[in-house]
Order: structure tokens, then sequence, then C-alpha cells
């Protein structure tokens, strides 16, 4: 064996093609190309190898195709992991948070592609289903993200943010993740208490824009949002088994105080402006909405259910209303008795005999009672109720509903308060933004009501494609947030448009008549979210139908 390896050393490639040893030869060559092959790929790579999809100062990302060290290896492998934290990190805050969910699956998928962090996604209602590609092509991995977030504006900002910079390459994923988790585990920026004075604000302002109610109105329909929102954010977090039952109990009370005031003597509070504003709180217009904006998405299971959800949760809501109602009925008996009287004619004429039919198709029938005859009006009789609401000339004004001139000042502060509620820090920027995009949109959904009554789904998209304008061009122009500026808009658009349809409570005499009412005020938020969908996907396509295209998701209606 030795003595053949020497032999082999001292002969040319020549003498070997002369003597027959060409295998040997092809060898050799192989050898050499080898060793030159792998020494200039790593001093001199070609011209033509692939771009890096994710090309961090920080990290050296590895390409298919590419021969790198064991070292470099490690790194990547670390890094990838470092990704896919930050992707799950992130998906985790979006939902906690509440982003629109229609955007969060495109969210994530554009974050994945960008990162380089081969993950699938699958969003389902409070929960998203994250598959991630290991670097073995035999294996994944599976995990669960699973939160039941409020929306709070501020913290959305930062987590837009955050990914933001990112996905631009300013901040590093591991220093994203860290941002992340602190932004998670920060408290929310009110206290118990100021929360429960912001929903005082916001139901007092909708029960006298909105309703037709009165100063006196006004005052108790926000004491019963306070009391409201003071059981939903303690009580109801505390207590599984009580948040089973939060929205109808509450509905329960505030119907009975409603009902209870509106009996007074003299008419001094109204029924249908209290019980409406006081519960327009927990209403769920906005789930209706992204529903809708789900549906329009092509995201057809988490739309349909969603959509269900919310009406038999109104079905829940209006069958809470009807047993506050009814139960004052029965302890009272002079107002249950003025109540039911109150379906009855008031122009009828009654006469106490013998009668007998003289004109029917079959043989005369006699009968013995009373015979009450209806005349028919005039319509020339003053009607003073105003939206549900009896509101005579010569009361005073605490009694009278609110002038138009209110408007100029009540709607900005609704639209602040509104913020506030919804965790907006009152010193940022963004504030002075939701008030204006707000208070443009309820000007453009006023003027559309006045064009066209009674369409309350052309008047919402108007409104809506308004915001939706103001909202994209914002994030357009100025990099702006456009979904946090647009949702204090976008949420004074669902009781304005409930509202013109008649309010959240209406009278009934029958458990047909109730349930029926509750059917109809689901119809008038799928109308309403309808119209606001349209409006803002239009103004979407607009505004974006110009320009370099986004490489990152939309974040936006």
């Amino acid at each position: 064996m030795t003595f053949y390896f020497s032999i082999t050393l001292n002969i040319t490639n020549r003498e070997l093609f002369a003597t027959g040893f060409e295998p040997l030869s092809a060898i050799w060559r192989g050898l050499w190309r080898q060793y030159f092959e792998t020494f200039f790929s790593f001093v001199c790579p070609p011209k033509t190898a692939k771009k890096p999809i994710y090309n961090h100062k920080k990290y050296r990302r590895s390409v298919p195709g590419d021969d790198l060290s064991d070292y470099e290896n490690l790194d990547s492998l670390t890094d990838i992991e470092t990704r896919r934290k930050f992707i799950l990190k992130l998906g985790k805050a979006l939902l906690t948070f509440g982003a629109p969910s229609h955007r969060i699956e495109s969210q994530l998928l554009a974050a994945s592609n960008i990162l380089d962090a081969r993950a699938e996604f699958i969003h389902l209602p409070n929960i998203i289903i994250v598959s991630v590609r290991n670097e073995d092509p035999h294996s994944t991995r599976t995990y669960f993200i699973r939160s039941r977030g409020r929306i709070a504006l501020t913290s959305l900002h930062k987590v837009h943010e955050i990914y933001r910079d990112v996905l631009h390459d300013h901040i590093g994923a591991e220093a994203g993740t860290d941002a992340l988790r602190q932004v998670l585990r920060s408290p929310a920026i009110y206290s118990l208490k100021l929360r429960c004075f912001f929903a005082f604000l916001c139901a007092s302002i909708i029960c006298g824009l909105s309703f037709g109610g009165s100063l006196a109105d006004m005052w108790i329909s926000g004491a019963c949002a306070s009391f409201l929102q003071y059981l939903g954010l303690n009580a109801a977090n505390k207590s599984s088994m009580y948040a089973n039952v939060y929205e109808i109990s509450v509905s329960i009370v505030v119907a009975f105080i409603a009902r209870a005031l509106s009996n007074l003597p003299g008419d001094m509070f109204c029924y249908s402006a209290i019980s409406s504003a006081g519960v327009v709180v927990i209403l769920p217009g906005f789930t209706v909405l992204i529903s809708a904006l789900e549906l329009m998405s092509k995201n057809i299971f988490c739309g349909s259910v969603r959509i269900v959800y919310a009406i038999i949760y109104t079905l829940f809501l209006g069958f809470g209303l009807t047993i506050g109602s009814d139960f004052y009925l029965v302890i009272d008996r002079h107002a249950r008795r003025e109540y039911y009287r109150s379906a009855i004619p008031d122009n009828l004429i009654y006469i106490h005999g013998h009668f007998s039919g003289l004109n029917g198709t079959k043989s005369p029938v006699s009968t013995n009672g009373v015979l009450g005859l209806g005349l028919a009006t005039t319509g020339n009789a003053p009607d003073h109720t105003i939206k549900g609401c009896i509101r005579l000339p010569m009361w005073p004004f605490w009694r009278q509903p609110l002038p138009w001139w209110t408007l100029f000042f009540l709607v900005p502060i609704y639209s602040t308060c509104s913020s506030l509620s919804n965790l907006q820090y009152w010193r940022s920027l963004q504030l002075p933004l939701m008030v204006l995009f707000s208070c443009c949109a309820y000007a453009a959904n006023r003027a559309a009501s006045l064009v066209l009554p009674g369409r309350t789904d052309i008047v919402s998209a108007a409104g809506a494609f308004v915001i939706g304008t103001l909202g994209n061009i914002y994030s357009r122009v100025v990099r702006g947030t456009a979904f946090t500026s647009m949702v204090t808009g976008v949420l004074f658009l669902v009781p304005s448009g409930i509202a013109q349809g008649g309010g959240v409570t209406q009278t009934y005499h029958s458990s047909a008549e109730q349930y029926s009412s509750g059917f109809s005020l689901a119809l008038r938020m799928i109308t309403v979210a309808a119209g606001v969908t349209i409006g803002l996907f239009v103004s979407q396509v607009i505004v974006y139908l110009f320009g370099t295209r986004k490489n990152a998701a939309h974040f936006a209606f």
C-alpha cells in the first residue's frame, strides 16, 4: 500500500493518461477544484448571490445555497429564534390591546416574511395559532396565543411603533421583544375612579346629543353608566361567575331606575333617553363593525361568529331591559295601569247596551257590553314628543332638549372623554387629532342625516368615508398610526346611527314585541356597521391608489 502511494506521487498527469490511470487523474483534479472553489467562495463571494431577506447590522443572516462556517450557522439559529420570539410577543400584544382583528393575520405574516421567520398564522376569535417551520424540513412547532383584551389606544400606538421600527431595521428583534414585554407589563394609565368619571361624561353627553335627553336625564344616565363601568372593571374582572351575567344584571338595574324615575308625577324624566344612554357603553356596536370588516376581508369564520354573537348579545341586553322595566311595574300597580292605559287611544266614545250586527255575511250575532268608538283626528294637534320623550313648551330649560348650538362644544368634549376612556394618554399629540377627526366625522354624519333622513346606512357611510380619508392620509403623509386616530370617530358613529333608527329601548306590550324590538336593534346596528364598513374601505382604496406600495401590513380599519 505504501509503495503504490509513493509511485502515484512521482508520475505526472501525462504519464497517468499514457499508462491508463485516468480515474486517478480525475480524482486529483476534483480535489484541487474543490479546494480552490471553497477558498475563493469565502474570499470573493459571487456577485449573483441572492440578497438576504433581512440584513440588520447586528446580525448576519444565512442565505440558501451559501456555505457558512459552524459558528455562523449557530449565530443564525440563535437569531431566528429571537425573531420568532418577537413575532409571538407581537401577536400577544395585538390581541391584548384590541388591534383590528381583520388586520392581525396580515400584520404577523408581513413581519414573518420580512424577518425570514418561516411562520404561518391562523387567527380565530381571541386566539392565534402559529406554526413555525424548523431547520429540519420534516418538523414544525405550533404555538397558541390566547388573550381577551380591550382597546388601549396609547399601548396600541406604542406596539405599532415598535413593529414598524423592527421591520425598518431601526432596532433589532431582541430589543423589540423587550420593548413589547415592557408595554404588556405596564399597568393602565388611568385609575378606576377616573375611568368611571370618563364614562359618566360620555353617557351624559350622548344622552343629550343622540337620544333627546334633557339636563335632568343627562345626570341620571351618566350615573348609571358610571356604575356600569365600575362593575365591569372591578367586579366582572374579579369574578368569572359574575362576568357571565354582567351585561344582563346592569341592564336590569338601569331599566329599573329609568322606569321608576319616569313614573314620577309631571314627566320629569324620560325613560327612553335614560335607559338608552345608560347602556350605550356596553352595546356591541364595535363588535358588529369588526365582524362586518372581517366579512368584507373574506375572513368568513371570524366574521360570522362575531356577528352571531353580537345579535344574541343584543337580545340578552334587551331581555335585561325588559326584566328591569317589568319588575318595577309589578311593584308599582299605579304605574302598571298607566303604562298599559297608554296603549289605548284617548279619543274614544263608550256606549253601553245591546248590539247586533246587521251587515255581516252570516246571521246577525247579538251581544251585550261596552262599545268604544274612535274619532279620526284632524292631524293639526301639536305633537310635543321628541325622540320618545314628552317636551312641553312651557317647561323650564333644564327639562327641554339641548339647543343646536351646544353641539359646538359638546361634540369635542365627548370625543375627548371617549378617547381618554379608551386609555389614550392626555399629553400625547394623538389626542387633538382624534378629536379633530371625530368632529369632522360627526359633522359629515349630521349633514347627511339632514339631506337623507331615515337612511342610516348611507349616513354612516358618509361619516366613515370622511374619517377614513383623514386617518389614511395621516398615516400616509405623517407616518402616524391610522387605526388609533380613527377609533374615536368610528365609535361615535354607532350610537348616532342607532339613535336615528329609534334608540335602544322602544315601547312594547308583549313578549313578542319585546323580542322583535331586540331584533330590530340588532338590525339597526348591522345596518350602521355595513355603512361604516363601505365608507372605510372606499376611503382606503382612494388614499392608497396613488404612491408607492406599502411593504408592511396596513394598520387601520
